[in-house]
């Protein structure tokens, strides 16, 4: 027998009306009624045999009087109605082939068709048609457990979970690190993991085990080693360098840049004459990663700014043409290498002036398990937040670039964990620096999954985030959201057939979410399961911590941290 015996199973009404997917069913009794609830899942007899269509109840009422279209002869005074969605079609098989639930619509329900309530032992059977496939995976994914039968495991589909991208979201202490964490723990028991996380607070630090890795992005005292970052300023784009020095409201800016350029050229071709690279010296562009110094092309710069010329009659001088005019552009960029928290920028160190190092970085980020790499968990926390977005953006663009120019055959795929990504991908860009990086991650998103590039957007102020980012996500895992500008972003994105289901956003408990997306055969509410190993985003808790009868005193150490700009 299959999974939906309808002689046994309760019948609750008979459908009324049909639009499509949308179904209204007239409910039999009140004591029925009362077991149905908004957002249940209900069974609707298949014109087809061997099929169940499947239904999430999106309204409940009761019709009186006027409201209610009687044949002659009718004598109630009023009835009860459900409205359902129809969501797909369960296949219910017998004998050796197994059963499949497909989210399409294999026929139309019919007027009078018997609507069925699905019971506890039912929906478990149900489930485990949904989750069959994945279960029965070697390394199968899986998130939690349904709320509407939490002796069900919750499964996904991890092919289509990062070839689609997908958004984490939820208001802070809803339980996103938790899902990041336990995501990332299930994706470095794969033998070839490969996923990198922008931790921009720090708090992923905690998660440890095989194929999970940590570096941090350099501080002002850091020198390199295995796990300290640094990124230096050569690998930096033309604009992505203007954007960070040039003042565009200086007059000799066009003048300033139009000497950058060609000065940053110059070094670099320089530096590759001086290796024995002279073929390739002939053929790079101003965007090449080649090495260089920025003292060099500051002397550069320095020598335009103050360069005497031979005047008019013989034996004079004049000023050169930009005497003077890059004085304020050499302060700004003295200023800025000299800048202790842009150490990881801007050393001169002989280690990361090699033609190498660029190798040696992306071989840290692009890894996979199986060569050393797997899950690579990058600490952003001392990068000064005016540009966190340039710095974020640089690794996520040399990892796609690098995709983008391995061989279609040998592409290996990666994800790319983006948190608190509404501080680097903002929906309205104030600075220069923030545009570069909303440019770079909409790239990846329109075209990473052809390169095998996945994003994983988590945020806490999805309303603050590019909408063509967000748009191009197939897959929404939504936890609770109090604010209702995040509300509707989130809802404007889901599908239209879910009805009522985006309204569990304000209520949703601690770590539940709603799981919606190519990668979940079925529209869910999920309780995501902990993660072994908690990441350091607990709330502090502000009553219990003044209710105690002594305090560590850290302040002072507090303070020497901000001196030295590291905790370390």
């Amino acid at each position: 027998m299959g999974i939906f015996n309808f002689d046994v199973m309760t019948v609750f009404g008979k459908v009324q009306s049909v639009d499509t997917s949308n179904i209204s069913i007239c409910v039999s009794s009140s004591e029925l009624l009362s077991k149905l609830q908004v957002n249940n899942l209900v069974s609707v007899k298949a014109p087809k045999a061997g099929q169940t269509l499947i239904g999430i109840v999106t309204k409940i009422m009761r019709k009186y009087g006027d409201e209610m279209d009687l044949a002659e002869g009718d004598d109630i005074s009023s009835y009860d109605l459900v409205k359902v969605t129809l969501i797909g079609t369960l296949i219910d098989r017998d004998g050796t082939e197994s059963n499949v639930f497909k989210r399409t619509l294999e026929s139309v329900a019919e007027i009078d068709a018997e609507c069925y309530i699905m019971s506890e032992t039912i929906l478990t059977k149900f489930m485990s048609v949904i989750t069959k496939n994945s279960e029965d995976e070697t390394y199968p994914l899986k998130i939690g457990s349904y709320a509407m039968s939490e002796s069900a495991n919750a499964w996904l589909d991890g092919n289509k979970l990062f070839q689609r991208h997908a958004v984490i979201t939820g208001s802070t202490g809803s339980g996103k690190s938790y899902t990041v964490a336990t995501l990332v723990e299930q994706i470095a028991k794969l033998p070839s993991a490969n996923a990198v996380v922008f931790d921009i607070h720090g708090e992923y630090k905690t998660i440890e085990g095989d194929n999970i890795a940590h570096y941090k992005i350099a501080g002002p005292s850091d020198e390199l080693d295995e796990k300290t970052i640094f990124l230096p300023c050569w690998l930096l784009t033309y604009d992505e360098m203007l954007s960070m020095i040039i003042d565009r409201s200086d007059n000799n800016a066009p003048n300033q840049a139009m000497l950058f350029n060609r000065y940053v050229a110059e070094c670099k071709q320089e530096f590759l004459m001086n290796i024995g690279k002279e073929a390739l010296a002939g053929t790079i562009t101003v965007d090449s990663p080649i090495p260089f110094r920025m003292s060099e092309l500051l002397n550069k710069l320095n020598e335009d700014d103050i360069r005497m010329v031979p005047g008019a009659k013989s034996g004079t001088t004049k000023q050169g043409e930009f005497y003077g005019k890059l004085t304020r552009f050499i302060q700004r960029l003295k200023s800025k290498t000299e800048d202790k928290r842009l150490n990881f920028l801007f050393s001169e160190s002989d280690e990361l002036i090699r033609y190498e190092y660029l190798n040696e970085l992306c071989g840290k980020m692009l890894k996979p398990a199986c060569q050393g790499g797997g899950v690579k968990i990058i600490d952003y926390s001392e990068v000064p937040s005016d540009i966190l977005p340039l710095i974020v953006s640089l690794v996520a663009r040399l990892i796609f670039t690098v995709q983008q120019w391995t061989d279609r055959d040998k592409i290996f795929p990666i994800a790319l964990f983006c948190d608190e990504a509404h501080l680097y991908l903002p929906q309205n860009v104030q600075k220069s620096s923030e545009q570069s990086s909303v440019d770079n991650f909409e790239r990846i998103a329109k075209e990473g999954r052809k390169y095998g590039v996945g994003l994983v957007v988590v945020t806490q102020r999805p309303s603050e985030v590019s909408r063509t980012i967000l748009s191009q996500s197939g897959n929404f895992i939504a936890m609770r959201l109090t604010n209702s500008e995040d509300q509707s972003i989130i809802k404007k994105l889901l599908p239209d057939n879910l009805g009522s289901f985006s309204e569990l956003l304000p209520i949703l408990d601690v770590g539940e979410a709603l799981i919606v997306g190519d990668a979940s055969l079925l529209p869910s509410r999920i309780k995501i399961s902990e993660p072994t190993n908690k990441p350091q985003s607990d709330t502090v808790k502000f009553w219990d911590e003044w209710s105690r009868e002594d305090a560590n005193n850290t302040i002072d150490a507090a303070v020497e941290s901000l001196r030295k700009q590291s905790k370390a």
